[in-house]
């Protein structure tokens, strides 16, 4: 019986302690805080941005590739992914971007599901909601190795 309650106990602060664990489960995703901003409220009013990720000429890129906005103001960015490879938006400085991208190279296969970024397949949508409380310049790339060099980076102003 002793055994039965230290292996239940035992049990019970594994399981505890996987949230912590997990939350740092891969080098730079574990966001406390974002230098663009924090995720915004999807039950409030937002700005509707349409990014579209492409192919063309050798080249990836994003259509719009510069965006300006308010600070304070929130933005429901609309991801579709036109082309023919997975693509990805993460949103943050040319900084944290850059360090990111590094992790990238180790893991080409990282999934993203982040407040501040997303991998999409191809021919696929999805959606990021996020409110800028910083002015400044922040960027928008595709971290997938090989991608930002091919031209997947977008300017975001706020203002």
């Amino acid at each position: 019986m002793k055994s039965k309650k230290i292996s239940m106990m035992s049990l019970a602060l594994i399981a505890l302690s996987a949230p912590a664990r997990f939350a740092n489960a891969h080098e730079g995703h574990a966001h406390e805080s974002y230098a663009a901003g924090e995720p915004g409220d999807a039950t409030k009013p937002a700005r509707i941005v349409q990014v579209t990720m492409v192919e063309a000429d050798g080249k990836m890129l994003f259509l719009p590739n510069r965006i300006e906005i308010k600070k304070d103001e929130q933005v429901k960015f609309m991801l579709r992914n036109n082309g023919e490879l997975d693509h990805e938006f993460i949103l943050g400085t040319t900084a944290e971007n850059l360090k990111h991208a590094e992790s990238m190279k180790k893991n080409p296969d990282m999934e993203h599901d982040d407040p501040n970024g997303r991998r999409l397949a191809p021919k696929r949508t999805d959606q990021i909601v996020w409110r800028f409380t910083q002015v400044g310049e922040f960027e928008y790339s595709c971290l997938i190795p090989g991608h930002r060099e091919a031209g997947m980076i977008g300017t975001i102003v706020v203002k």
